[in-house]
């Protein structure tokens, strides 16, 4: 049974890293010793050990352990022993090239199905979709695919900002990017704001925190969803 949190983001403004998730991530991981951290999407160009200390030292607060995938000869087998797995945030194309370059993004989307408890933070949130192309990132890597892990039946945009009316700012809003996606694709989005995320029982998407989350759906007006909804049937 699919066991999976779905972050918008690692860390809200004024708190430390994954803090405002502690309390749900030592429910998530309950009786799990270890987790196994991907910092393939490496946030301003950390180094991979730089990133998985900064996620040990967090981990710590709830007695988990964390070991980067990349301190294992084999990243599929990393995958298959591991307890738990936590995908950071950072550059979802540079996070689906290096999944592909390693010949993981298969193997890791069967692990998470097939029970593996799982957290994905903005761009490991990115990728629990049915595709990347609703990411906010800059395309730095060409990815081989833009086809991501397929855990839910959707996209997301992590990170999703309203419309500011006082903005001087003449550029695209998050909405009409959106909207552009939509004009070739008919995938529904859902715009995640900061401090929501989606638990993942099964089959059982319920969005979680104290926000209201934005859908947009193909050829349709944008819904805003409270928290606690059913996104189970969102297809």
């Amino acid at each position: 049974m699919k066991s999976i949190i779905i972050a918008s983001t690692s860390t809200l403004h004024g708190s430390s890293y994954l803090k405002y998730l502690l309390p749900t991530l030592q429910l998530h991981f309950k009786n799990i010793k270890s987790i196994l951290f991907i910092p393939y999407a490496r946030p301003g160009g950390i180094s991979h050990n730089e990133y998985t200390q900064k996620v040990a030292q967090a981990f710590a607060q709830i007695n988990i352990s964390v070991k980067g995938i990349d301190e294992y000869e084999n990243a599929e087998k990393a995958i298959h022993d591991a307890e738990g797995i936590f995908t950071g945030g950072g550059n979802t194309f540079l996070l689906v090239t290096q999944l592909y370059k390693h010949n993981i993004m298969q193997t890791l989307s069967t692990a998470v199905k097939n029970g593996i408890p799982y957290l994905g933070t903005s761009a490991g949130s990115n990728i629990c979709g049915l595709s990347m192309q609703t990411t906010n990132d800059m395309p730095i890597v060409y990815p081989p695919s833009f086809q991501t892990l397929g855990l839910i039946p959707f996209n997301l945009n992590p990170h999703y900002l309203d419309a500011d009316a006082q903005s001087q700012h003449m550029g695209e809003t998050r909405e009409m990017r959106i909207k552009e996606f939509h004009a070739f694709n008919n995938t529904p989005v859902l715009g995640l704001r900061e401090g929501s995320w989606l638990e993942v029982k099964g089959e059982t998407i319920t969005l979680k925190g104290t926000l209201s989350a934005r859908l947009f759906q193909q050829n349709q007006d944008p819904k805003e969803l409270n928290p606690e909804s059913d996104l189970s049937n969102l297809k």
